[in-house]
């Protein structure tokens, strides 16, 4: 299952982004409303948000235009990259995909919320950068 965000701009250098994204802790400002639990731990973070399971995520490979956030679950294999290109010394233009490897039924349970999800972040770090 692939899912993919809406691109925008952000108000940030291509490496500052990426210096935030490289520390779990910072994910929290990134949240969407609703968050009820967030943990950050050394190579990630634990979340809640009103109506869904708590997910733990760890941080993945980080290069100067992608960060990848992977399922902390064995249970469940997926990624959320966030893919960054420089638009100036000043901006940076910021997508969201998500890459999951689950049966019909579980696919059919999560792509909305997934996708919501996605909308969601995408929306929150408009509004902080842009």
């Amino acid at each position: 299952m692939n899912l993919e965000g809406r691109k925008i701009v952000i108000n940030k250098p291509i490496a500052e982004l990426i210096e935030l994204l490289k520390n779990p802790q910072n994910y929290e400002q990134l949240m969407p409303e609703g968050l009820q639990k967030f943990e950050a731990i050394s190579d990630g973070f634990k979340f809640a948000l009103k109506g869904m399971p708590e997910i733990a995520l760890k941080l993945g490979e980080i290069t100067e235009n992608r960060a990848v956030l992977k399922s902390a679950s064995s249970s469940l294999d997926f990624e959320l990259a966030t893919a960054l290109n420089a638009v100036s010394e000043t901006q940076t233009e910021a997508q969201m995909f998500f890459e999951g490897k689950f049966n019909p039924f579980i696919k059919m349970m999560v792509e909305k919320p997934l996708q919501n999800f996605m909308d969601a972040l995408t929306d929150k770090i408009e509004k902080l950068y842009a």
